[in-house]
């Protein structure tokens, strides 16, 4: 009873809360950023939508898997990056304005790819007779779980900036405890299985987790933009939304396999580790670059 009732209701109103945060941080001109530089978004966006899953699901068929923690994964690689990411990208010196763009685009494309990229992993690693799809009134809920919460901050900030401004800090502190609580009921709930669940997955979501970080960081250069872009759709890219995934994976009325929360729970312990790493690599390369293609707008970003 008392897992339904974490399920059902506290996990919604976390996620709901911590997307309420990341609306608090986006303006329209978030959006319209896109046309300022659209070619390293659409950049960070192929890396997002169509190497990401590529690179997991090699990674899981590598690794050899179950079934579960595989879809567990590729749930994880199909979903956006997050308010932590614009964090790391600060810290290591990356173009923090881009961070907060692709999140916005992302957060709103993730509504229809990441229904499509599970319903495939579903297909490809549980076989089509076991596929749960994430039918359209499952898709509706992830809306209004992700979305709406958003849009609320989003017009807080717009109509009320000052509320905006008091509210993110505690709801940031409230957000951090949230994460800390989901992935701590995420490992309690399967803590008989845990050590065997880590032997399986853990070494393929940190060799994920690298390989995010390095395909966010590696194609941008090799596509000749700048290394504060380069940085940031790294860490963008690396630094997944972990509780997305978790509650997708927990919640009743979407995927309702415990299991499958287990690959983000494990992964968002990592990803702050190796992040630190990378950003501390990344950022002796940035101190010396210009804030190429930032727009004005920005500046205080």
């Amino acid at each position: 009873m008392q897992s339904n009732v974490f399920t059902a209701v506290f996990m919604p109103l976390a996620l709901g809360v911590i997307m309420l945060g990341l609306g608090l941080g986006l303006t329209l001109e978030d959006f319209r950023r896109v046309l300022v530089y659209p070619r390293a978004v659409f950049v960070g966006l192929l890396c997002q939508t169509v190497l990401l899953p590529l690179a997991c699901y090699g990674i899981a068929k590598g690794f050899g898997l179950p079934p579960e923690l595989a879809v567990g994964l590729m749930l994880l690689a199909a979903s956006p990056g997050g308010a932590t990411a614009n964090l790391f990208s600060h810290l290591a010196k990356g173009d923090v304005a881009l961070n907060i763009t692709l999140t916005a685009t992302n957060s709103i494309l993730s509504l229809f790819t990441l229904p499509f990229i599970v319903n495939l992993s579903l297909a490809a690693f549980l076989g089509t007779e076991k596929s749960i799809p994430l039918q359209f009134d499952k898709v509706i809920q992830v809306f209004a779980v992700v979305l709406v919460p958003v849009g609320i901050g989003m017009l807080i900030r717009a109509k009320r900036p000052a509320v905006s401004d008091r509210l993110q800090t505690p709801v940031k502190i409230t957000s951090a405890v949230f994460l800390l609580l989901i992935i701590a009921a995420a490992v309690l709930k399967e803590r008989a299985n845990l050590v065997t669940y880590f032997k399986q997955v853990g070494l393929a979501a940190l060799v994920f987790n690298l390989a995010s970080m390095g395909l966010g960081y590696l194609v941008p250069l090799l596509v000749r933009l700048p290394k504060r872009q380069a940085t940031a759709i790294g860490m963008e890219i690396g630094i997944h939304n972990g509780t997305l995934a978790i509650a997708i994976a927990s919640t009743p009325t979407l995927l309702n396999n415990s299991t499958m929360a287990v690959p983000p729970a494990i992964y968002s312990l990592i990803m702050f580790f190796t992040a630190a790493a990378f950003g501390s690599f990344v950022a002796r390369g940035n101190e010396e670059g210009a804030p190429a293609e930032q727009p004005k707008a920005a500046a205080g970003t």
